[in-house]
């Protein structure tokens, strides 16, 4: 879509002029950055808050923070403003002026949406981007801390090391995550086995409401934090910053990878793998990656599995408990090594382990296009399946591909599924997230990509929940079923919102209707309310 070009500081010449003079802009755009502009008043910040299409650090706004090339393409629809809110007040103006003048907000924290929904929409929109919202507050005294939704997971893992070896945050992995997404999300880690999620050890959080009200967990009510703790982001507001219960953890823990491929009795080692995992101790974490690799024969690919896991202990611990319970492992000293929480960040993270200010680093991976999906598995899967699994992975489209299934159990299995919005809790052995990966360069033939990843999903039916499928909303996928730009009812979003929600949907359906009935906040995978005014007549 395209919009008015215009410079910045000659349109803010003309808004003070036409504003002395009572003349009204007719263009909806131009409508909008009056609005936003006025509101804003102190025209020295305004460079550093709006940036519209014509400015030259406009890409680069852009792009800082999308973590999926796929949708960073010349097709791809762009914003027609990004807005870099300094304070609360910046960020309330802009939900007024973009509800006064009809545009859709879409609202970034760390940009790894993996269907890029907070940064892309197929109407004329506005990134609202939390990327000036990073505060981090560490209170090791009460052990919490305030972290703002802007600020990325590793930074607030960094965080909390500054201050402590003895306390952490469940949350996961990649450190280029930005907090407000996870846990809208729910959000899993290494230490989820032992104290859940992250949506778990939320304790209050301060929203703006679609009225612009700022709002915290008193004053919203417990309907409205249950629902923003698991239920989706751009959903219920716009959520500034969350106070999270930090957990303890041992000065030392121990980590471990054991690589297994096709010749070393990979899928017999999965197989037995799925029976011992979940009930494990809640120390222990343990996952399981799929990947396709180099052979020992010249010229030819195998699949691996990589067995990982940290124990919240030491690791001779550690090694008479997998002997005892995982013997086919063979996991031995070498495999294992015993380092500090923040240094198992790095880790886990794919980093080095050197510094931990490289969990500062938002470029400190690479980026790529990618395709995800998941289930969860309740059942263990047969040797067959697992075999059939496997072969997947030797598929040309393959190359950078990743099953990634980590077990359940321990604190997962004590919550009830309608706790929070998150419902996959007792019950699941492990949850299966397929990722399939491209270079940007690749985007022109990303359709045999996502193919791939649809026939992966397709293969594994019958080995996974059903009625519904479910899915973890953290990894949306845009394939379960979409919202209508307009109006969608309750049984088209019911398609797709029993998969992330199971019966939590009903509920966060009515907390939606409560608290944003015109649907204002909404994107392609959005709570609706009942009874949406956006519905046109005679549907």
């Amino acid at each position: 879509m395209k919009f008015p070009q215009f410079s910045m500081l000659p349109f803010l010449m003309v808004v003070v002029m036409l504003s002395l003079s009572g003349t009204t802009l007719s263009h909806p755009h131009w409508d909008f950055l009056h609005c936003l502009s006025l509101r804003l008043a102190d025209y020295s910040t305004i460079s550093k808050v709006i940036y519209v299409q014509n400015n030259p650090s406009y890409s680069s706004v852009l792009n800082a923070s999308i973590h999926n090339t796929r949708f960073s393409t010349p097709a791809t629809p762009k914003p027609f403003a990004i807005i870099t809110p300094l304070k609360t007040s910046h960020v309330r103006s802009t939900l007024y002026c973009s509800k006064k003048h009809g545009f859709q907000l879409r609202i970034r924290s760390g940009g790894h949406d993996v269907e890029g929904l907070s940064y892309v929409s197929e109407v004329p929109f506005v990134i609202l981007d939390l990327l000036n919202f990073r505060a981090i507050k560490v209170d090791t005294k009460n052990e919490v801390a305030w972290v703002q939704s802007g600020a990325t997971l590793g930074e607030l893992y960094y965080a909390i090391a500054a201050k402590t070896n003895t306390l952490a945050f469940p949350a996961g992995m990649c450190h280029t995550v930005g907090a407000g997404g996870h846990f809208s999300g729910g959000g899993y880690g290494t230490l989820f086995r032992k104290y859940g999620l992250a949506a778990d050890n939320i304790i209050d959080a301060r929203m703006i409401d679609v009225n612009g009200r700022i709002l915290d967990r008193k004053s919203m009510g417990e309907d409205v934090f249950w629902a923003i703790r698991g239920g989706g982001g751009n959903t219920f507001g716009i959520v500034l910053a969350w106070k999270i219960k930090l957990v303890p953890v041992p000065a030392v823990v121990t980590v471990f990878t054991v690589n297994k491929n096709l010749e070393q009795n990979a899928t017999k080692i999965f197989h037995r793998w799925q029976y011992i995992a979940h009930k494990l101790p809640d120390d222990l974490f343990m996952n399981v990656w799929i990947t396709k690799v180099n052979s020992s024969q010249v010229g030819m690919k195998t699949v691996q599995a990589t067995f990982r896991g940290m124990l919240l202990g030491g690791v001779d611990e550690l090694i008479a408990l997998i002997q005892d319970k995982f013997p086919e492992l063979g996991l031995a000293e070498e495999n294992c090594n015993e380092m500090s929480w923040i240094e198992s960040v790095l880790y886990f993270g794919g980093l080095p382990l050197q510094s931990v200010d490289i969990l500062l680093d938002k470029n400190a991976l690479p980026t790529l296009s990618l395709k995800a999906k998941s289930d969860y598995v309740k059942e263990p899967i047969p040797e067959s399946g697992i075999e059939g699994l496997m072969s997947m992975f030797l598929e040309e489209e393959a190359d950078n591909a990743v099953a990634m299934i980590p077990a359940f159990g321990g604190k997962m299995d004590d919550i009830p599924e309608n706790e929070l919005p998150y419902p996959h809790r007792a019950g699941n052995l492990f949850e299966a997230t397929y990722i399939v990966q491209w270079t940007k360069e690749e985007n022109a033939e990303s359709g045999k990509y996502i193919s791939w990843s649809r026939r992966l999903y397709s293969y594994m039916t019958p080995y996974v929940s059903k009625s519904p499928r479910e899915a973890y909303v953290n990894y949306r996928d845009l394939d379960l079923g979409i919202n209508n730009n307009d109006y969608t009812s309750y049984e088209q979003a019911s398609i797709w919102g029993f998969k992330y929600f199971k019966n939590n949907f009903k509920r966060l359906v009515q907390v939606k209707t409560k608290v944003d009935p015109m649907n204002f906040f909404r994107n392609e995978q959005s709570i609706p309310p009942l009874l949406s005014p956006w519905k046109k007549k005679g549907n």
